[in-house]
């Protein structure tokens, strides 16, 4: 009778469902989840922008974290591993270099940038004066079409005043840095603190999460996503640390070379185009075109020399730099790559961008570990042929199981 018992409780279940059933009812739930979101799409854009903003200094304060995190491992293991604290005196000296490399920033290089702008705006209008007489000049020397020629610079004038205009209109604001200060310090602070504790408890948080993964899923699955996180927070390091150090390289190569070739605004122009190289294969044409649009006014011989200098720092960085810092961190071709960056770059802009290539890698990676596995259990290989050896294993397998 206990065996009976002891049975009977064994297959009680609070359902009374099928498991198949739960399945799809489950399913149907989220298809009416689905359809209200769609017809209540400004209310809850309203409620998640809302979350977003309440989060922002906890998100930024992991971004912060994620971001020194190798710089303190490095510290951890190999300068200060024989001290007894060797994980606060890490965070102190990360912190202490990214306090210094945000002086140098404040100190040396906006105030540069600045000045760049304010005189580009102050003196735009004798530039396009100069560059109207260049075109008349050329339109008598070559015989051009000079209605045509005059059109075109018309329009080329007209825009380039009306962004003159905006950029005068909105410097203020752009160099009035007390406001904006003054209303995310409280944000900065937070996430600064926020990123200070999660670099300083890793040791607690990351064994809590294992610890809550496996209590809700099973070992099988558990493990799997475990493995995931494991890779794709490889592919994420090594990108985006890559990525920053391949753009600074850049960078200040391109400050050097403008001033041994005598590129005005040398700084603005190498700002831009370290800032935007951080974008994979769009990056160096996103940043050459408003440079060579500035370039055009003030010198067209200097916006010739900075045509052939970005040229030459696309090649060395593509096949050179490149290489050798990322290496094969994606794993991602070309066509998969530039799939990424117009998909995500359209959906969530800047960041989007940046980030989409390794979001790909990730999801490559699963689609083409699944694939494998597929494969593998029907004895086939990628073009379908019969694997040497190997017999068709049945669908449910236990052997391979992929959750």
């Amino acid at each position: 009778m206990d065996e009976k018992n002891k049975r009977s409780e064994k297959k009680w279940k609070w359902y009374v469902l099928e498991r198949k059933s739960v399945s799809l009812l489950i399913v149907l739930l989220i298809a009416i989840l689905f359809y209200v979101g769609l017809n209540h799409v400004d209310v809850i854009a309203v409620r998640v922008r809302m979350f977003t903003n309440v989060m922002m200094p906890f998100i930024a304060g992991f971004a912060i974290a994620y971001l020194l995190n190798t710089p303190m491992c490095f510290f951890e293991r190999r300068v200060f591993k024989r001290y007894k604290h060797r994980r606060g005196l890490s965070i102190l000296t990360v912190y202490l270099l990214a306090l210094a490399i945000v002086v140098i920033l404040l100190n040396l290089i906006i105030p540069q940038v600045a000045q760049s702008v304010i005189d580009l705006a102050t003196n735009m209008q004798g530039y396009l004066n100069s560059l109207d007489k260049l075109v008349q000049e050329l339109i008598v020397q070559f015989d051009l079409d000079a209605e045509g020629v005059n059109g075109l610079l018309g329009s080329y004038q007209d825009l380039i005043q009306s962004a003159t205009q905006r950029v005068s209109e909105a410097l203020p604001q752009l160099l009035g840095f007390g406001y904006a200060v003054g209303t995310g310090v409280v944000s900065g602070i937070t996430a600064v603190i926020s990123s200070i504790y999660m670099l300083a408890g890793k040791g607690r948080l990351v064994p809590q999460l294992k610890k809550l993964i496996y209590a809700i899923l099973a070992k099988p699955r558990a493990d799997w996503l475990l493995d995931v996180c494991s890779r794709a927070n490889r592919i994420f390091v090594g990108f985006i640390n890559g990525k920053l150090i391949d753009s600074a390289i850049i960078g200040v190569l391109c400050f050097i070379l403008c001033l041994i070739v005598r590129i005005p605004y040398p700084m603005l122009i190498s700002v831009v185009v370290g800032v935007t190289n951080i974008i994979p294969f769009f990056g160096p044409i996103i940043g050459a075109i408003p440079c060579l649009m500035i370039l055009v006014i003030v010198d067209p011989w200097a916006a010739l020399r900075f045509f052939v200098l970005v040229i030459g720092l696309q090649q060395f960085d593509g096949n050179i730099l490149g290489p050798k810092i990322l290496g094969d961190s994606t794993g991602l071709s070309a066509i998969w790559v530039l799939v990424s960056i117009v998909v995500c770059g359209g959906l969530f802009g800047f960041p989007g961008m940046v980030l989409g290539v390794p979001t790909f890698a990730v999801l490559y990676t699963l689609v083409r570990d699944w694939a494998n596995s597929r494969l593998r259990r029907k004895g086939l290989d990628g073009n379908g042929r019969p694997l040497p050896g190997a017999g068709r294993q049945p669908e449910n397998s236990e052997e391979e199981h992929t959750p």
